[in-house]
């Protein structure tokens, strides 16, 4: 991108709250039902019924508004937004406009230098969901799976602070972190649960006033976020550059051909004739009912992170990325607690080797195959020179693949010493055994010896290979080291 342009953008995010009925009614919230088994009359909006508050999606939409210092409203009133689209079964959507739930708030993100920067959070309200059209294995019809209507969302709308799509894609994680370390949602982007739709506009740098936005919808991948701002971007650039003017509409993605398309002209609030729901009672709370939800709040990932450095002694950026995962730094906190090895070691295991084999598994932590114990019982087995490290990530793999039959059943953290004895691969750590070994190889390999003498060090390397080698990797790696040298000297 040109210097001579600046970025503003701004995300409205849509999470879907882990709510076990919908927001207005008693219809189940589960997701991956048959279609049209899960909207009941209410959510449908028949003649004659009438919607009913889900208490639990204001107590999560506090829990947020704390998280995130924001002013939580004591009252909070519900609007009918009117618009017409074939999934939206009343013809309008009930929301929060004027007085939402949660106002104010702010998060802190890494900029582009490495710099903190504050992320102001306009606001965040309650909504119900829309359906859902169906389009694929219908030949020329399309389907409406109204499943998802009345579904309770809380749309958390960013001021526009941001400047670049990793910065987007920063405060999208954190906050994707946030409502996860909460509870108020699992977060799955594959179901739709949290999506977001990013404004995104240019201007000459310099200039205070804002440039004309598209809005940019239903994202629900971090990838394809960063690449549709990215091309949206461009996009706006290149067509100003040319004499043209950008117009504020509501584009797609299109993953296939990485471009944008327009949809329809954006609308503005007035488009949607917004006023108060005449069948449902403004939302009221006071100060002892905020008290409680506050007491509930957990530690957040900013602390757990900071602690994690202070407590455990961690670099910073791994401390940052085992608390991105709530689960992940419970599996780091199991692991350090049971492994007599040092806690950056058991955080370089579970950022590396782990989740190195959850991403090639395609799952979650919480279905790891190797247990925070069973990690652990493997890291003591390094930290009392049982075995070395190369050999220990053959027993990891073993332990991933569960392909070795243990001999005798144990428990997991003694899994890897058995698995250790099976695989017969203890370390050597005779001193005699390994000075044997280094005399042979230095015997065989005269003209390396007189390079290494002449005064070429790297080739150590090549030596510790071949003691390595002549062991099948059981030899203690330090010691080789300090026989060699010792060895070696002239």
């Amino acid at each position: 991108m040109s210097a001579a342009w600046e970025v503003v953008i701004g995300l409205e995010i849509h999470t879907q709250l882990a709510t076990n009925s919908k927001i207005f009614s008693g219809a189940s919230t589960a997701y991956g039902a048959p279609p049209n088994t899960q909207a009941c009359l209410v959510d449908l909006g028949y003649p004659g019924v009438l919607p009913v508050l889900n208490e639990e999606v204001v107590r999560m939409a506090c829990k947020f508004g704390l998280a995130v210092n924001a002013t939580v409203a004591r009252r909070s009133v519900f609007a009918r937004k009117n618009y017409f689209y074939p999934d939206l079964p009343k013809g309008y959507q009930i929301s929060q406009y004027e007085l939402p739930i949660v106002e104010h708030g702010e998060l802190h993100i890494k900029d582009a230098d490495g710099n903190d920067k504050r992320i102001g959070i306009t606001r965040a309200h309650l909504e119900e969901d829309a359906g859902k059209s169906i389009h694929e294995g219908l030949d020329q019809s399309s389907g409406i799976d109204l499943n998802r209507a009345g579904t309770p969302l809380l749309e958390i709308v960013s001021e526009p602070d941001l400047s670049s799509a990793k910065e987007a894609i920063a405060y999208m994680r954190k906050i994707h972190t946030i409502v996860r370390y909460l509870g108020i949602s699992d977060g799955n982007m594959a179901e739709g649960s949290f999506r977001c739709d990013a404004n995104v506009s240019v201007r000459p740098r310099g200039q205070k006033e804002l440039g004309t936005r598209s809005e940019l919808k239903n994202l629900n991948s971090f990838r394809f976020i960063e690449k549709a701002i990215n091309f949206e971007i461009e996009r706006q650039i290149e067509l100003i550059e040319n004499g043209g003017k950008v117009v504020q509409e509501t584009r797609l993605y299109d993953s296939d051909k990485d471009e944008t398309r327009s949809m329809r002209v954006k609308e503005e609030a007035n488009d949607y004739r917004y006023f108060p729901d005449p069948d449902l009672l403004p939302v009221e709370i006071d100060e002892s009912y905020i008290d409680k939800v506050r007491d509930t709040l957990p530690e957040l990932p900013d602390a757990k992170q900071q602690r994690f450095i202070d407590e455990y002694g961690l670099k910073n950026d791994d401390a940052s990325i085992l608390t991105m995962n709530l689960a992940l730094a419970d599996y780091f906190e199991e692991a350090a607690a049971a492994s007599d090895a040092k806690a950056q070691v058991v955080a370089n295991w579970v950022i590396g080797d782990l989740s190195g084999a959850l991403n090639r598994g395609g799952v979650e932590v919480e279905s790891s195959r190797v247990s925070a114990e069973a990690l652990a019982g493997l890291l003591n087995r390094i930290h009392d020179n049982t075995i070395n490290v190369p050999s220990a990530k053959k027993v990891f793999a073993e332990m991933w693949s569960g392909s070795k039959v243990i001999s005798v059943p144990t428990g997991d953290l003694k899994l890897a010493g058995q698995i250790i004895k099976d695989l017969k691969i203890e370390q050597i750590t005779d001193t005699s055994a390994i000075e044997a070994v280094v005399d042979a190889v230095i015997a065989a390999n005269p003209s390396q010896v007189a390079e290494y003498q002449s005064g070429k060090d790297k080739l150590i390397g090549f030596f510790v290979g071949q003691v390595m080698k002549e062991t099948d990797g059981k030899a203690n790696p330090g010691q080789v080291n300090a026989i060699l040298k010792k060895k070696l000297v002239l």
